[in-house]
């Protein structure tokens, strides 16, 4: 099988295209003929070694995958070969196969397509996960999402829309505000055009926005702390951007507002029981046609670097997948 091998760290197009065997699935493990996966940016950040969690090269990146069940393991239930699955799990994705623990398969949902269910479950558990569980979201409040056609970003629209909020999108052109307004943002900023924190006082009466999603970090995060409503709630989710912001804490003060730190993936390591609740209720929404997950870009398998290269310059709305097309060995 072909496989994308982190061999050093350094830039994606340090990544190299190898020959494994089929891994056999140990007790416990179903075997995965991958169909799709996600390419996210926080696979950039293992191959560059730049995470705060180092995985010790040579290692397979790729965080998410979807494909069919081709091998089952010893003590494995209630999952067969030929199931319809998906999975996270953490680097492995970017190959023909992988086997993974049976805690961690899920069903595709009915009617998701493989690429939609490659894309899906990192950045909406995410999303879901920043706005419920850790912003406590009410219906009627106002979300302000930065970097809103990225891929958290678009999660984030939808999923703040389907939680019965109103929706601010920003971003850094009108194409991709466009895509937020088809995901359901009643409002859009283009922030290199617009002034971020007047323009959101403008589009709330002066209040200010509710909750703050904010998984970019850089030159736009102080100002959207500033836009912040009283008692409201700025989410910190990532620095896309590259940047750390250094943001006057007295803001905080001011604006009797929480900061808010949100980390799905120490949460699916350290507690992963209270990741059920959000992984069923995106299940659920799912099944039932009630999400959109913005698929805009495919590359092939052996051409993973060229993918995260693009989602590291912020050249694609939404979510990038790599895709296999050979057959079965």
């Amino acid at each position: 099988m072909l496989a994308i091998e982190c061999q050093a760290y350094g830039p994606p197009e340090s990544l190299v295209v190898v020959e494994h065997d089929a891994p056999e699935p140990a007790q416990g493990q179903v075997r995965i003929r991958v169909h799709a996966a996600g390419v996210n940016f926080v696979d950039a950040l293992f191959v560059s070694g730049a995470y705060q969690v180092k995985i010790p090269p040579p290692f397979v990146p790729g965080n998410e995958l979807a494909g069919e069940v081709d091998g089952v393991g010893p003590d494995v239930e209630g999952i067969a070969v030929g199931d319809r699955v998906m999975a996270q799990v953490g680097v492995g994705a970017f190959a023909e196969q992988v086997c993974v623990p049976v805690r961690a398969v899920r069903p595709v949902p009915t009617g998701m397509s493989m690429e939609a269910a490659a894309a899906f479950q990192l950045t909406y558990a995410t999303a879901l996960y920043a706005l419920r569980e850790r912003g406590a979201i009410r219906p009627g409040e106002t979300v302000l999402v930065l970097a809103a056609a990225g891929g958290v970003g678009s999660a984030a629209v939808d999923v703040a829309r389907r939680l019965g909020a109103r929706v601010i999108a920003a971003a850094g052109s009108d194409e991709k505000l466009e895509l937020c307004r088809r995901l359901g943002a009643e409002a859009t900023i283009n922030y290199d055009r617009e002034d971020l924190k007047t323009r959101v006082r403008e589009l709330t009466n002066g209040e200010g926005a509710d909750l703050v999603v904010d998984p970019v970090g850089g030159p736009y995060s102080e100002a959207a702390l500033r836009a912040t409503a009283w008692e409201g709630r700025f989410l910190v989710i990532g620095f896309a951007a590259g940047e750390i912001p250094r943001v006057p804490l007295n803001l905080a003060l001011l604006r009797g507002c929480q900061i808010v730190g949100v980390d799905w993936g120490a949460l699916s390591r350290q507690r992963p029981e209270e990741t059920r609740p959000v992984l069923a209720t995106l299940d659920a929404w799912a099944s039932a046609g009630e999400l959109s997950p913005l698929v805009t870009r495919t590359w092939p398998l052996a051409e993973a670097g060229a993918a995260l290269r693009a989602v590291l310059d912020r050249q694609v709305a939404g979510k990038a997948v790599v895709t296999t097309a050979r057959g079965s060995p």
